[in-house]
């Protein structure tokens, strides 16, 4: 890794404001090129009146492995997102359909969200959720998340494209919606690009993507990093 060369970034992007063939704000020509396949399977939306979405783009400087560990925790994203303050699965183990309840932060205009597991495709690093009750102004959320692995000149990289749908609230514009959650988000990304980065670095030549995964739950349960 280079991270002189590929600097960590987390930049908004509309995935229905571009023209077919232009590259969504915070990708180079080459990486769009390598992952508008991925975009368009997963991150293209057909909006409702008074709906609005983004998408959203962060470099990280880490094995795709190392970023999949920490997003693929269904059951665990206070890992990497700042504003949960706990996670608890409704029932059942970790799988699509399975739902978790969060608990918010105080400070923020929500205090739970309920949610069910979209996707979760280890193969293509696809993991999905919908926000489907709790206490909170975020009505018909859906997000999706990729994770992919970039090389080009001898470098690796891994983007993450993270994007979502979401019902504009009454009295909100589009504007101000886009504006928090891509704001909610942004931070979520950059945080993940730093524990990934720091799991690629605890993690040492000889070990297996299973050694990967146990500093995750480390990480998840308090302990190591």
């Amino acid at each position: 890794m280079e991270e002189e060369d590929r600097p960590s970034s987390a930049t908004p992007a509309p995935p229905r404001k571009h023209a077919g063939d232009t590259p969504p704000g915070g990708l180079t020509r080459e990486e769009y090129d390598e992952l508008r396949g991925t975009i368009d399977a997963h991150h293209r939306y057909d909006l409702s009146p008074g709906q609005c979405s983004s998408l959203m783009v962060q470099r990280v400087n880490a094995p795709a492995e190392a970023v999949w560990s920490v997003v693929r925790r269904f059951d665990r994203p206070q890992v990497y997102k700042h504003f949960i303050k706990s996670c608890r699965l409704l029932g059942g183990p970790v799988q699509v359909g399975c739902l978790r309840e969060v608990t918010v932060i105080s400070g923020l205009p929500a205090a739970t969200s309920t949610e069910r597991l979209d996707v979760l495709d280890d193969a293509r690093r696809v993991f999905g959720f919908s926000i489907v009750g709790g206490d909170h102004r975020l009505r018909n959320y859906r997000s999706v998340t990729t994770v992919s692995e970039v090389a080009r000149g001898g470098r690796i990289w891994t983007v993450v494209l993270e994007s979502y749908v979401v019902d504009v609230p009454e009295g909100n514009t589009e504007d101000d919606t886009r504006m928090f959650a891509d704001t909610v988000v942004r931070l979520n990304l950059q945080k993940l690009a730093s524990i990934a980065q720091s799991i690629s670095k605890e993690a040492r030549p000889h070990e297996s993507e299973e050694d990967g995964v146990f500093l995750v739950n480390q990480l998840a349960d308090g302990k190591g990093l």
